[in-house]
Formats: structure tokens, sequence, C-alpha cells
């Protein structure tokens, strides 16, 4: 039977109702009862939070223990289900429903009207096993809560709450362009209605019928914020435990892959092929790392995998889009950090792999107040990338300190393209731009791309930017002028031995068959005033005189020198499929490009 992967589906029940592909890590379950009654456990978007608060609502709720062995019975906790199973009232708010426009009474009272509409809903599901319907205040949905604990409490059972995405509608907020600080802070700050619902929820669990709560969110911020409004809370998101509680393994990848290609035809299930998408999967998805046991295997963004899964037992092929679009949103999130104080020069190392992002320990205890204090190191500013998910971890320097990276190639993509969103801002240059790459990509012809990016890109970067050593200026603009994932398997360093090549486009195995090039691009620079330039005479040379230029002519040696190595090991690798192109480069002073 064919496999159907559940790409876009969080309801656990309908998962197992119509026999969707299920990673199991119901095995947790326990562990979360053991771990505390009030947590908080935090992931990037699209990371399969939502489905892991629905497997626990349906173990948990009292109206669902006929179902218990159809829904859980051939699972791990199935075999060794705990003695809480079934035995609560369950209430799940969802607050990525709350509408973050307008005013802040606007929204107050969007949060309301959710509020209201899950406890309406709850009244009705529960009809049979309640004494009396709840009441509700059409007007304060915590005084509905209030009621509906009233109610709980007259039954042997008590209340699970469940929150998903805590933060989504304060994060909204606090990213819009219209006053969005401000209203922020009127939310979360005082008596703001975010504060004060968890007030209500830290006193309904205290002897009023609330037992336990289990949230989802992004980030610690919002919960920062709040802090003295519910400082009962339990944080599990960096257990070695839960690492892997939401996304799929390499390994899982590797056995979900196999099971795809049965599906497909004998040239897919060829032992090359497989390991040649399990190295695109790699590339693309792998890479995140949620706790500090650094022996732990990597995880893979589980949406993008279902996205890539699903796509390909239909068609038996790769999507051309490696990037699903419904994370594509990501980049605005990039975007609002760089916009924080010292934002921008964060966000761009980032793009360094040379000297990654560096900090003394994770922060896990931050509010608004810390990201817009300009005097602030970038602790702050790193840790948010990283609970965004556009940054993880990569381990420690020799110093002890915890160093950062870019997780994968389509996380890359999107610190590109908002880089190049800054720097090619108009139709034409956007025209210009892909007209240049494409003819680079498809010839190797230099000329036009340098021709642009001096004209374009290097006069516009940036001088307090300069702070970057040149070489990575260089290989940056590059990136941004090149950066195409629907082509290329491309990254701003291709490991090869011990080497490194400056910047890489190897053709995605799905693009062979058309008239792409690989290449592998190297890049030097030199001051005007290593050239013995003392006037701005120099800077008039042609390309060609500044090439017969002793300093320029021995850069470019040298530059050579690498690549042919670098070649030598790509075609070993890479075999008679490889169309190499390879590329030395020297740049003069930030303003020229010599070839």
């Amino acid at each position: 039977m064919t496999i159907k992967f559940p790409y876009g589906l969080a309801d656990f029940q309908k998962i197992r109702e119509e026999n969707y592909f299920y990673v199991d890590r119901t095995d947790r379950i326990a562990l979360i009862e053991n771990a505390g009654d009030q947590l908080l456990f935090l992931r990037p978007r699209r990371f399969g939070k939502s489905l892991w608060l629905s497997v626990l609502e349906n173990y948990y709720d009292l109206a669902r223990a006929d179902r218990f062995e159809e829904l859980f019975g051939d699972l791990k906790i199935g075999r060794e289900p705990t003695s809480r199973r079934n035995s609560y009232f369950v209430l799940r708010l969802n607050f990525s429903e709350v509408d973050p426009n307008g005013d802040t009474n606007a929204i107050t009272a969007s949060l309301h009207r959710h509020i209201n509409s899950c406890i309406y809903g709850f009244d009705l599901y529960y009809r049979e096993h309640l004494p009396q319907s709840v009441k509700r205040d059409t007007v304060d949905s915590f005084v509905s809560l209030q009621n509906l604990l009233f109610v709980v409490s007259a039954t042997p059972h008590k209340l699970y709450l469940f929150i998903d995405e805590y933060d989504n509608f304060a994060n909204e907020v606090m990213a819009s362009q219209i006053r969005g600080i401000d209203r922020y802070q009127e939310l979360v700050g005082g008596e703001g209605v975010i504060k004060t619902f968890f007030k209500v929820v830290k006193a309904s669990a205290e002897g009023r019928g609330l037992d336990r709560v289990f949230i989802t969110g992004v980030s610690p911020v919002v919960m920062s914020d709040i802090t003295s409004g519910y400082n009962v809370v339990k944080v599990v998101t960096h257990l070695d435990e839960y690492h892997d509680l939401c996304g799929f393994t390499h390994q899982e990848m590797d056995d979900i892959l196999a099971a795809t290609l049965r599906e497909c035809s004998d040239e897919w299930r060829r032992m090359a092929r497989r390991e040649e998408i399990l190295s695109m999967l790699r590339t693309f998805y792998n890479g995140y790392r949620f706790c500090g046991g650094e022996g732990r295997p990597l995880v893979y963004n589980p949406t993008l995998a279902l996205y890539f899964f699903d796509h390909f037992i239909r068609y038996c092929r790769y999507p051309e889009e490696m990037l699903d679009e419904n994370l594509a949103m990501d980049r605005n999130r990039i975007r609002f950090v760089a916009g924080l104080p010292h934002g921008e020069a964060v966000v761009n190392r980032a793009l360094n792999t040379d000297k990654p992002p560096t900090i003394r320990a994770l922060a896990d205890d931050f509010g608004i107040d810390a990201l817009l204090k300009s005097e602030q190191g970038p602790a702050f500013l790193i840790s948010l990338l990283y609970y965004l998910g556009v940054l993880t971890r990569m381990g420690r320097d020799p110093f002890g300190k915890l160093q950062f990276t870019i997780p994968n190639l389509v996380v890359r993509r999107l610190y590109v393209e908002r880089m190049r969103d800054s720097f090619l801002s108009t139709f034409e240059h956007i025209k210009l731009r892909d007209e240049v790459s494409e003819i680079f990509y498809t010839t190797g012809e230099l000329g036009p791309l340098c021709d642009f990016i001096e004209a374009r890109l290097l006069k516009v970067f940036d001088n307090r930017d300069l702070r970057w050593s040149n070489e990575l200026v260089v290989k940056t603009l590059f990136l941004v002028a090149l950066f195409n994932d629907t082509a290329y398997i491309m990254d701003s360093e291709t490991a090869i031995d011990r080497g490194y090549g400056d910047l890489s486009l190897i053709i995605r195995p799905d693009m062979r068959k058309y008239q792409l090039l690989d290449h592998l691009l190297e890049f030097k620079h030199l001051r005007w005033e290593e050239l013995g330039a003392k006037n701005t005479g120099m800077r008039g040379l042609s390309r060609e005189e500044l090439r017969e230029l002793p300093p320029v002519a021995e850069k470019l040696a040298q530059a050579e020198a690498k690549l042919a190595g670098y070649r030598e090991t790509m075609e070993r690798v890479y075999g008679e499929k490889l169309r190499l192109r390879t590329h030395a480069l020297v740049c003069v002073g930030l303003e020229r490009l010599v070839w």
C-alpha cells in the first residue's frame, strides 16, 4: 500500500484513523508526566509542535478512553501506558488563531473570543461527562475559564490545559511596522491581557481544578516579559531526552526513503541513487541541534522532510523547489532581527563560515528590552536567531564558547534573499542579475557577472559592514548574485579534503540533463596600497592592465593553484558527470574584479 505522508496535518486522530505515516515518539509521554505539571516546550515554526500536542490531547482525553487501543495500541506508549491515560478533561487553545491586527483593545477582544470559542466547544464535546453546562462571559473569557473549572471540580476529574503557539500573535505584533513594539509592550506589561491570562492560569493550578499545563511556542521572549505573572513554568526545551521529540533523525530519514523508493522504478532503488537523494536531503533539510549533548544526532525539519517525501512518492522525482513556501516567511523573522540594534551585523555574520557567531551561553530568559538595548552584546540576538530556527548549535570553539551556524541550505537561502532584497530593490536590477547569472551558469563567462557586481553590489555595500574580512565581502556578494537552489547545490564553502573552495555551485542531480556547468570559485583580495597606489590614477587602469601587475598576478596564481587541487578531488568524487569550471578572482580595494 502506498505510504500516505501527513504533510501539513497535525491531527493525531486523523493520522491514525486514516493510516498516515507516523514516527512514534509516544515513549516521551511518560517522561513528560514525570518532568513537571506546567511545562514549556520551544521549537521553531512548523517543526511538529502542534502534532505533539494532538498526541497528548488524544492520550489524556477521558472521552477517548474507549479508543485507546485503536489510537495507541501498537505504539510504544500502548505497550506501557501510564496510570494517567484518558483521565483528564482537555482544553486546547491555539494562540495562532488570535488576530494580531488593530490596537490592543482589538487584539484583547480577539483573544477573549478565541478562548470563549474553545470553551464553547469544550462544553459541547464533554456534555455527557459534565454535571451542567459551562456559563460563558461573552466579554471576559477569563471568567468563562473560571466557570469551566467550577464545573470540572464537581466531577472526579481535573483539567489538562494545552496552549499551542503561546507567543504567536504577540510575536506578530512585535514584528509589525505599525507601533509594533509599543503594542507588544501594552499586551505583556503591567495589566496587559497576556500577562493577565497567565496569572489566571497560575492561580487556577492552585487547587482550583487545573492539574497540568503544556505550552508550546517559538522563543522565551514573551514568557520572560510576563514572568512575574507565570513564574511556575518549567522549560524542557533543551533537555537531551526531548532533542528529537519533533523532527527526524538521519536514520529515520534513510528508513523513510527506503520505503518511499519501493513505489518508484528500479533505477531509483539503486544504492547510488539512494545515497544521492540522502545527500540532497542532508544538505537542504538537516542540521538542527536542540540540546547540549553534542553527541546527539542532528535532526531534520519534519515539515520540510514530509513536503519532500509527499512530492517524491507521487512523482518519483525531486520537487523543483526544495523550500516549502510555508516556511519562506521565516525570512521576515530574519529581517526583524536585522532591524534591531546591532542586528544587521549579527545577521550578516551568520553567513561567515570562517568566523561563526559565538556566545558564552545560550540566553533562555530575555525579553524585548534586552533586544532593544544597543549597549548589549550579541548574545540575545544570536539566541533569538537560534530559537527562530535560522541558526543552530555547532559545538564549541577553543575558548569554550558556543558556536552557531546556519543549519542547512534552505535556511541559507532565506539569509541570501534578505540581503539580495536590500541590494537589488528594482525590477531592472533583478532582471539584470538573472541575465548575467544565467550566462555564467551555462558558459562560465565572468565578464557580465563581474561588471554587474562591480557596478551594483560593490558600490552599494555599506561601509559599516567592511568590518568583515575583504574576502568575505566578495564571497558574500557573489553568493547574493549567483544563489540558485533550484538548479544548484551551493554554499559559501565546500569541504574538499583539508582545504575549502570559497564558493561552489554543483548541479542538482535532477538538473544535469540541462546545459548547466558546475562551478568552483576562489577569491583573493588586495588593497590599492599593496599595488603601490598612492593616488587615484591606478584606479583608472583597465582590467587587463591590472591583471599584469605582479601582486595581482601572484594572487591569481595562488588561487589557481588551489583550484587545481580542488578540481582533482572533485573529479574523483563526482566522476564523469562533473562539468567543472574553475574561476580565480582578485578583488582590488573592494572596487575592481580581476580574473
